[in-house]
C-alpha cells in the first residue's frame, strides 16, 4: 500500500520531532566535546539516537523493517560523518557561536539533516511505489 500524503506529512513531522528531541535535549556535553576527532564514541552515540528514533518515526507509519533497517543504518552513517565535519571544520577554524562561521556551519549541518529525512522519505515512497 502506497503512503498517502498525510502519511508522508506525519512522518515528516515525527523525523523533525526526532530531530529536535535528539540533538537539544538529548544530546549530553560528551557527545559535543571532541567532534572533531573521527572515532568519537560521543558522535557514534549521538548518530545512534537518531538512528533509533528514526527507526521508531518509520515505525510508527508502518513502513517495513526490509526498508527500516537499510535506512536507519545509511541515516547513522550519514548523520555521524556531517556532525563530524562540522565539528572538524569549526574546530580547525576555532570558530564560536560568537562567529558567523559558526552559524554557517550550523546551517549547512542542520540542512543536510533535513534534506537527510526527505531522503529517507523519497526513498520509502520508492520503495512502496517499486519505482
Amino acid at each position: 500500500m502506497v503512503a498517502s500524503y498525510s502519511t508522508l506529512l506525519i512522518v515528516l513531522c515525527l523525523l523533525q520531532v526526532k530531530h529536535m528531541l535528539a540533538d537539544y535535549f538529548l544530546q549530553t556535553r560528551s557527545m559535543l566535546e571532541g567532534r572533531g576527532r573521527y572515532l568519537h564514541w560521543g558522535t557514534f552515540l549521538h548518530a545512534g539516537i537518531h538512528a533509533l528514533g528514526s527507526l521508531i518515526a518509520f515505525s510508527l507509519v508502518g513502513a517495513s523493517l526490509a526498508f527500516v533497517v537499510p535506512a536507519v543504518l545509511a541515516e547513522w552513517a550519514i548523520h555521524f560523518h556531517i556532525d563530524w565535519w562540522k565539528g572538524r571544520h569549526t574546530s580547525d577554524q576555532n570558530l564560536t557561536p560568537a562567529d558567523a562561521g559558526y552559524w554557517r556551519a550550523s546551517g549547512i549541518d542542520q540542512a543536510l539533516h533535513q534534506l537527510t529525512y526527505i531522503g529517507m522519505i523519497w526513498v520509502w515512497l520508492l520503495s512502496q511505489t517499486g519505482g
